[in-house]
């Protein structure tokens, strides 16, 4: 399906896209871990797949002891309007409900991306 990204300039031969990125640092309470990432991987997964312009969903956890019982996700969406398609979805919905007694803190940040990546051949 055709994305309705606009193509900001080149670098090197690659189109550099202009997207919208949100990332959302969630604090959990201690001992939640396990089940809050089965549920978000779900909720990635699920937004990749069933999401037209959702083309990136990535859930970050920290290596080692420093940050214990944070998970960070990195989304990419076609554009602001496309994410807030994605919190009116079935998936995201029961996601929210099935996480919130898991999470002591949410921060979100906003972004406006220009995204230089590989892409696929097509």
């Amino acid at each position: 399906m055709q994305r309705s990204h606009e193509v900001a300039g080149t670098m090197k031969g690659q189109p550099t896209i202009k997207t919208y990125a949100i990332t959302v640092e969630f604090k959990l309470k201690p001992g939640c871990m396990d089940e809050f990432l089965a549920l978000v991987r779900d909720n990635a997964a699920t937004s990749v797949r069933d999401e037209a312009d959702c083309s990136r969903f990535d859930v970050l956890v920290p290596r080692g002891p420093a940050r214990p019982d944070t998970v960070t996700l990195y989304e990419i969406y076609a554009d602001r309007a496309a994410f807030d398609v994605h919190l009116a979805t079935r998936h995201f919905l029961e996601f929210d409900l099935a996480t919130r007694d898991m999470v002591l803190a949410k921060l979100i940040g906003e972004f406006d991306a220009d995204e230089n990546a590989k892409r696929a051949a097509s």
